[in-house]
C-alpha cells in the first residue's frame, strides 16, 4: 500500500458529533475530502443545514442529525439514522462538548453534571453503541476523542474551568482503557487535545487571556481553520494502524513547556 493509500478514507463513513461548526466542522471537511461520507449532529438544524451546504459545495457526501447528546436515550436513534442513510461506522469522532466558569467553590451542581454528562458520559455511551453495533462485528473501527489540553493539567490563573479539566483528563484516560480493551477487535482508539483555537466556546476566555496564551505558545499562534484536519485524517486512516490507546496534543507547543 502506497503512503497516499494509507491516508485515503474512500466509502468509509464516519460520524461527527458536534459537526456543524467550528472544530467538528473543519474535521468533516477533512474527513470527507478524503473520501469518507460524513454524518454530522448536532443539537441545531439550521447550523446543521449551513454545514452541510458547505460541505456538499466541496463534493462531500453529508447526512446531518439534529441530537442532542444530553440525552442518552437519544444515542441510540442517532446511531440508527447513521446506519440507515449511509450504512455501518468506521470512523466515530467524539466532539461534541461543553464548558462552564465558575470557581470551584461556588461551581453549580447543574453545570458540574452538564458538563460531565456532555464531555464523558454521552462519548462513551456512543462509543458503546458505535462499537457493538458496527466495529466489534466487522473487527474494524477508528474511535477518535477530541480531549483537550485542559486535560493534561490544572488550571492557570485566571481559568475557572474545573469540570471541563476534569472531564478532558477523563476523556484521554477513556481512550486508554477502550483501547486496551477493544484492541483484540482491531478497533483504534485516541485522543485529540487541541489547545486554543477560536471559537464559540472558547470567545470568552480568550478575550481574557488571548494574549498571554499566544505569549506563551512557541509557535506563538492560535490554533486556525486547517490546524486540526492532518490529525484527524491521520488517526482515522490506515495510517495510524498500529497506534492506539494515545493522545496528540495540537497546541502550538504550549503543553511542552
Amino acid at each position: 500500500m502506497s503512503v497516499k493509500q494509507l491516508f485515503q478514507l474512500d466509502g468509509q463513513v464516519a460520524l461527527i458529533t458536534g459537526g456543524s461548526r467550528g472544530l467538528g466542522l473543519q474535521m468533516a471537511e477533512a474527513l470527507g475530502e478524503m473520501g469518507a461520507k460524513v454524518a454530522i449532529s448536532a443539537r441545531k438544524a439550521d447550523e446543521l443545514a449551513d454545514a452541510k451546504k458547505h460541505l456538499e459545495s466541496k463534493g462531500i457526501t453529508v447526512l446531518t442529525v439534529v441530537n442532542d447528546l444530553q440525552k442518552a436515550d437519544g444515542i441510540a436513534p442517532l446511531v440508527d439514522s447513521v446506519i440507515e442513510g449511509l450504512g455501518p461506522i468506521d470512523i466515530l469522532v467524539n466532539n461534541a462538548g461543553a464548558t462552564w466558569g465558575a470557581p470551584a467553590e461556588d461551581y453549580p451542581d447543574a453545570a458540574w453534571h452538564k458538563v460531565m454528562n456532555l464531555n464523558v458520559n454521552a462519548p462513551f455511551f456512543l462509543a458503546r453503541e458505535v462499537g457493538k453495533r458496527c466495529m466489534i462485528p466487522r473487527k474494524k473501527g477508528k474511535i477518535i476523542t477530541i480531549a483537550s489540553v485542559a486535560g493534561l493539567k490544572g488550571m492557570g490563573a485566571g481559568v475557572q474551568t474545573v469540570a471541563y479539566n476534569t472531564s478532558k483528563a477523563a476523556a484521554i484516560n477513556l481512550s486508554r482503557a477502550l483501547a486496551g480493551e477493544w484492541g483484540r477487535y482491531n478497533i483504534n482508539v485516541n485522543a485529540i487535545c487541541p489547545g486554543f483555537f477560536p471559537s464559540k466556546m472558547s470567545a470568552g476566555l480568550l478575550d481574557t487571556i488571548g494574549e498571554a496564551v499566544i505569549a506563551r505558545s512557541p509557535l506563538k499562534r492560535l490554533g486556525g481553520d486547517e490546524d486540526l484536519m492532518g490529525t484527524v485524517v491521520f488517526l482515522a486512516s490506515e495510517a495510524s494502524r498500529h497506534i492506539t490507546g494515545q493522545y496528540i496534543a495540537v497546541d502550538g507547543g504550549s503543553s511542552a513547556v
